[in-house]
């Protein structure tokens, strides 16, 4: 099996967010085999840059020699480079080993404080992009390599292409209009990619984990186009759900993808183990609406319906005994999902819900229990919201946190012409919601044997 391999000739970012740490996570989040070679260590956090400490050019070279000797790289990227001299080592190495190479011209730290040296940015145009594959400057590095404000993003690139770079991908997060747009300049067309301007703070990191992104798949055997169009999708990703980590720029996420596939079978195993619960639980056959039972789980970074585990066929009464009409898969009910993703808005813990019977007997074991109930009532809801598919749910599960100023496990409505009373019992996963309705069925048995 070949395994692809990435080199970042970047510097050390002792707070984790950005350089060769965000790197060495982006490749890996794509499958990528990660090296290093260091250019120079940073003592920073997501404040500020207290110091950097440059390495020597021999000692730059070394490494690279070492990993070109031994491993060998399919594809490379440059962050901060320092120095004069450490651009020209830089340059020579890929020169002489032929690595192709995604330079990411960094300059300045989302604190301000630079990164390279002012004389270095001629070395950079003269040795190093010459030796590019592509070059992926943000809009206030372009300006500093062209030495003109931009004004027609396809003329800048077109302009920085005649560097020698084979491409020019110009990132255009320091726009001010309502959305992100990226331009890719390859042989001689341009490719936009769009994307939602994510409002957060939270966005140290960003120009290292895209052309980190672009040499991994790069490295994968990805055209130019095909790198530059996932890694731009990926990055809305990794910003939407950015870490809140420290008081200043905190991080992008670049193990999002992993850390969604992960949950997403935490999410899984739990409504598997949830509808076995159910199955072997007589208790909760009084509980089983006209509709049938579901219960689901989310991802923690869910935002589709498609994000949602369920029972396939919902959960039904056969032969006297509770049974799911299929397995556990994602999709398979919209209704729970819509609960799930606007409970989760609320209260990013409520992870997971389960529909059963509405009755007034239920809701009073409920209380009798102990249980947070709220309520939502339908004829209540707005004539807008009531005519988009779906919006009922949102609305009604908003309305209910809100009304009760705390995170309910209960919420019901009691129906309208053509929809049947319902109870959502939420929790934290598919496996506490399963007990908490356990505990409902028993209440409700042991009342009517009373």
């Amino acid at each position: 099996m070949k395994i692809p391999r990435a080199l970042t000739i970047a510097g050390s970012d002792s707070g984790g967010g950005a350089g060769i740490q965000a790197d060495l996570k982006t490749f890996s989040a794509f499958g990528v085999y990660g090296m290093t070679a260091i250019t120079a260590l940073t003592a920073q956090n997501t404040m500020e840059v207290k110091d950097i400490y440059p390495v020597s050019p021999k000692f730059l070279e070394l490494q690279i020699d070492a990993i070109m000797e031994d491993i060998g790289v399919d594809a490379a990227k440059t962050g901060m480079l320092y120095s004069s001299i450490l651009v020209e080592t830089a340059a020579k190495k890929v020169r002489e080993y032929r690595i192709r190479t995604i330079v990411d011209p960094v300059m300045v730290a989302k604190s301000g404080k630079r990164l390279l040296d002012k004389d270095a940015v001629e070395t950079m145009k003269r040795k190093l992009i010459p030796e590019a594959l592509i070059l992926t400057p943000n809009i206030p590095e372009a300006e500093i390599l062209l030495g003109y404000r931009i004004k027609d993003f396809e003329k800048a690139a077109e302009d920085l292409s005649e560097m020698g770079v084979e491409a020019v991908v110009i990132k255009g997060g320091h726009l001010k209009n309502g959305e992100v747009i990226d331009l890719l300049y390859y042989k001689g067309k341009s490719y936009i990619f769009k994307k939602e301007r994510i409002k957060t703070r939270n966005t140290h990191g960003t120009g290292c984990a895209f052309s980190a992104a672009i040499t991994a798949l790069i490295a994968k055997g990805k055209s130019i186009p095909e790198a530059v169009g996932e890694a731009s999708e990926f990055m809305e990703r990794t910003i939407k759900f950015s870490l809140p980590i420290g008081r200043g720029y905190g991080p992008v996420n670049p193990m999002i993808d992993l850390y969604h596939k992960a949950e997403k079978y935490i999410a899984w195993k739990n409504v598997s183990k949830a509808l076995e619960i159910i199955e072997d639980s007589p208790e909760l056959i009084p509980l089983i609406p006209e509709v049938r039972m579901n219960i689901g789980e989310a991802s923690t970074y869910a935002e589709t319906v498609n994000d949602i585990c369920a029972v396939e066929g919902r959960i039904s009464i056969v032969n006297g005994r509770l049974r799911g009409a299929g397995c556990p898969k994602f999709g398979a009910s919209k209704h729970v999902a819509r609960i799930i993703l606007a409970a989760m808005k609320m209260d990013r813990r409520m992870k997971a819900a389960m529909n059963i019977k509405y009755d007034d007997k239920i809701i009073l074991a409920c209380r009798e229990l102990g249980l947070k109930i709220a309520q939502f009532r339908r004829e209540e809801e707005p004539l807008e919201i009531k005519q988009v598919e779906g919006g009922t749910l949102k609305w009604g599960v908003e309305k209910a946190f809100k009304e009760v100023g705390e995170t309910p496990d209960i919420i019901f409505d009691k129906g309208e012409k053509g929809k049947e009373p319902m109870i959502r019992i939420l929790g934290e996963d598919a496996l506490k919601v399963v007990l908490k309705a356990k505990k409902i069925g028993k209440k409700i048995l042991k009342d009517l044997s009373a």
